[in-house]
């Protein structure tokens, strides 16, 4: 099946793949642009995941400031200069520090949540859940579930990007790295908000 080329470009901006590989991914498809780009945002984010045990320490420190009521410091780091230089990678940081700036996070993952407010957190479900007349063998399940959604909805990488909610914000560093070649990190992050008390 003959593909446009239109598409074909499309679907390698998107995607960050080579014209061949996008050429190839909409052939696969039966010109499907939706069932190519899934296969290629499935390839490229196996290739991320991949690149996501280089080390990462050259980057940007990136900031959002929104009606100069909630200011964001974001480091995002990446493995080359070059990289770092790239609007690509400079207009991702911009995304992820609005991103911040809308959804409050607290923690970048879920490997930054202090034991200490796992514990409380868990002691207080813990103690809802008995409250509810939860059978005592389920408790567990019941706590680390509720856990479970508690805590994604305070870790950055785990909240629905604001810009397109399909994704979590972790998928959209994947794909960034993806576009980018490279191992792509948000690192730290710091919001402050006009009035409010930490």
């Amino acid at each position: 099946m003959a593909v446009k080329i239109e598409e074909v470009k499309r679907l390698k901006d998107l995607t960050g793949v080579g014209l061949t590989d996008a050429k190839k991914a909409l052939e696969e498809a039966n010109g499907d642009f939706d069932k190519a780009l899934a296969a290629m945002r499935k390839k490229g984010l196996t290739k991320a995941e991949k690149r996501g045990e280089r080390e990462a320490r050259a980057g940007i420190v990136g900031t959002y400031n929104h009606d100069n009521r909630i200011g964001v410091l974001v480091e995002v780091n990446c493995e080359t200069d070059f990289v770092a230089r790239n609007d690509v990678f400079v207009n991702f940081v911009k995304d992820v520090a609005m991103h911040i700036a809308a959804s409050s996070p607290l923690y970048v993952s879920a490997e930054d949540v202090p034991a200490d407010d796992r514990a409380k957190v868990a002691a207080e479900f813990a103690d809802k859940a008995k409250a509810e007349g939860k059978p005592e063998n389920m408790l567990d399940k019941i706590v680390d579930g509720m856990l479970a959604k508690y805590f994604a909805e305070r870790c950055l990488l785990d909240q629905p990007f604001v810009k397109n909610p399909d994704l979590t914000v972790g998928e959209y560093v994947k794909e960034n790295a993806a576009k980018l070649g490279e191992n792509v990190v948000v690192r730290r992050f710091s919001r402050i908000a006009l009035g409010e008390v930490a």
